[in-house]
């Protein structure tokens, strides 16, 4: 009794839960027999206990012998009621024991509706195990059904107090199909929002939209219906206002059969569908023992499944018909719909003239963009656009940011949807390849100045390349890729590393391509630059070039990096202000 009472349930308060399951049980099981027999919950709290009637089946002596006192018995079992347990809500037979953790006595009084001529039978059991059973007479209770009384342990009167009771009744059940009140205030409230009859479509928008609010604490974007009659599931999914993580569990509300289950369901939807909040009622799903969450199973499975396709003909039936709200819902969630059309081409061609990218022609969907550009190229990572972009847009050369979550996956599939279109990463080889070479007697005559600026820039594993580029006003270009990114980390580390470690990463040692600075032969100063003798002055100018194109690019500094610029504004500094002094000759 401690191990389930104490430790199978999270919360106490659902105690209450287990007591309005058995009652409701016990309805359903005597109108199985008796199909125009009552159907009323009643429960009347006063803080030091709490009694709580139902019109149900009720129990005979043997019966409480047989279903009270044995841990996994129940009377859903019971013979003749095999082909009705469906409509149960509880299948375990443990829940009355759930009431030992805010009680510390519990009296049961029954009257049995299959033999009515049976007398009335008590049953009382206390938290440490012992119970009493006896009979009694036929005015302890009139009618056939059953009485629980919970009398409140010490420190758990709260759990017991009428506000508290009502509130968890009206959590747990205000979708029974029972009539079920706490007093004489009613707890049920059916039809459920989604079921019920509205003036019109824009009523009903209004009316979800108020129950979401006090269901999850926010206002939704829209609301989408979720009937899938073959699994019995009737509900809707709320749309949040705000993005959220992928990564983060949504979290859903399920009734079976009117009671709710969980308000924590993770599993209930694909990953895709982070961006919703369903609460939902159901008559086939299992739940675990504690009835606390749905137990994974091919039903499940199929639920998610069909749940995951009403969402997706919401977003179609958006994009074919009003445009407008799927733009509003693509400024918020659109990393969830790019997660769905990674693995769905129907989704992917649908949402394509939709879905946002970061491109050199500004943001356009990839429809638009391929429209543009014969050659959709794109970059793995946001540093090697931010490298490129200025440079290719103004050689006409269209790029997609692939750097972002799913969006290079979404370019790569492009030509599955869309046939013709030519996708193409952009690399450092790429955009040099792009730019217009030198005249080679003009470069001839500037060997020097090169010479002199690559080997300054040798130690850091870097190239200098002159070209012919716009825009006239960006001087200098720095391009590499990611596996010569991959070699100068292995470099760094294998410096500093110890004899033995060394030797491992020399052994790892690559032949990536080198770094590159591209000099603009058409920027003005690239040009006076160029015309400089003093080799340490060329250098000192190299490294400044070096160090404003990695801050162009936005680029994180290593720190030889940040040592070179610190040593090139110095220098430059030096040379800008040094004087010679008519006496001595001396700066």
């Amino acid at each position: 009794m401690d191990l389930l009472s104490h430790h199978l349930y999270s919360s106490p308060k659902v105690y209450l839960r287990e007591l309005l399951q058995n009652a409701v049980d016990a309805i359903t099981a005597r109108r199985a027999e008796q199909p125009d027999a009552p159907a009323a919950v009643r429960l009347y709290a006063d803080g030091a206990s709490l009694r709580v009637e139902d019109t149900g089946v009720g129990l005979t002596e043997s019966d409480v012998h047989s279903l009270l006192a044995t841990i996994g018995r129940s009377s859903k079992r019971a013979e003749g009621l095999q082909e009705a347990r469906s409509d149960f809500l509880g299948q375990f037979g443990i829940g009355l024991l759930a009431c030992f953790v805010v009680a510390e006595r519990i009296r049961v009084v029954s009257r049995s509706a299959r033999t009515p001529d049976a007398a009335p039978v008590e049953w009382t059991a206390t938290d440490d195990g012992s119970y009493v059973v006896r009979t009694l007479p036929p005015d302890a209770r009139p009618e056939p059904g059953t009485t629980v009384h919970l009398v409140a342990r010490p420190g758990a009167a709260d759990w017991l107090s009428a506000d508290r009771v009502r509130s968890l009744a009206r959590d747990f059940g205000s979708l029974l199909p029972y009539d079920v009140r706490v007093g004489d205030e009613p707890v049920t409230e059916l039809p459920a929002p989604w079921d019920r009859a509205y003036p019109s479509p824009s009523t009903r928008r209004v009316a979800l939209a108020r129950h979401c609010h006090d269901l999850f604490g926010f206002t939704p974007l829209d609301s989408i219906d979720l009937d899938v009659p073959l699994a019995g599931v009737r509900g809707v999914a709320y749309v949040l206002p705000s993005a959220v993580s992928p990564a983060q569990r949504a979290s859903h509300r399920v009734h079976l059969k009117g009671m709710l289950l969980t308000e924590r369901a993770e599993q209930l939807l694909p990953d895709w569908a982070f961006f919703v909040r369903c609460v939902l009622d159901t008559d086939s799903l299992r739940p675990t023992a504690s009835r606390e969450s749905l137990y994974e199973d091919e039903t499940l499975a199929a639920v998610r499944e069909a749940l995951g396709e009403r969402i997706r003909s919401w977003l179609t039936g958006l994009a074919a018909g009003d445009p407008e709200r799927l733009a509003a819902f693509l400024s918020v969630h659109y990393l969830g719909v790019k997660s769905l059309a990674r693995h769905d081409g129907e989704m992917l061609r649908t949402m394509l003239p939709w879905l946002p990218f970061e491109t050199t022609d500004g943001r356009l969907s990839l429809e638009e963009f391929a429209q543009r550009h014969p050659v959709v190229h794109f970059t793995r990572t946001v540093e090697e656009y931010r490298q490129v972009a200025p440079i290719a847009s103004a050689q006409g050369v269209g790029v997609v940011n692939g750097g972002y979550t799913y969006d290079s996956e979404l370019v790569q599939a492009l030509p599955s949807v869309r046939p013709g279109t030519v996708v193409a990463e952009l690399d450092a080889d790429t955009v040099t390849a792009h730019l217009d070479a030198v005249d080679p007697a003009e470069e001839l005559a500037l060997s020097a100045f090169l010479g002199a600026a690559r080997a300054r820039l040798d130690p850091l594993g870097c190239d200098v390349v002159l070209r012919a580029f716009h825009p006239l006003s960006v001087p200098a270009l720095h391009l590499d890729d990611r596996a010569t990114r991959h070699e100068q980390a292995r470099a760094e580390a294998e410096e500093q590393a110890d004899d033995l470690w060394a030797g491992i990463l020399g052994s790892l040692r690559g032949s990536a391509p080198r770094a590159r600075l591209v000099l603009n032969h058409l920027n003005p100063l690239i040009r006076r630059i160029g015309s400089l003798c003093d080799p340490e002055l060329i250098g000192t100018a190299t490294e400044s070039l070096y160090g404003q194109a990695l801050l162009m690019a936005q680029r994180p500094l290593r720190p030889a990096d940040s040592a070179l610029l610190n040593r090139a504004f110095i220098g430059l500094l030096e040379w800008a202000t040094h004087t010679d002094s008519p006496k001595d000759g001396s700066r």
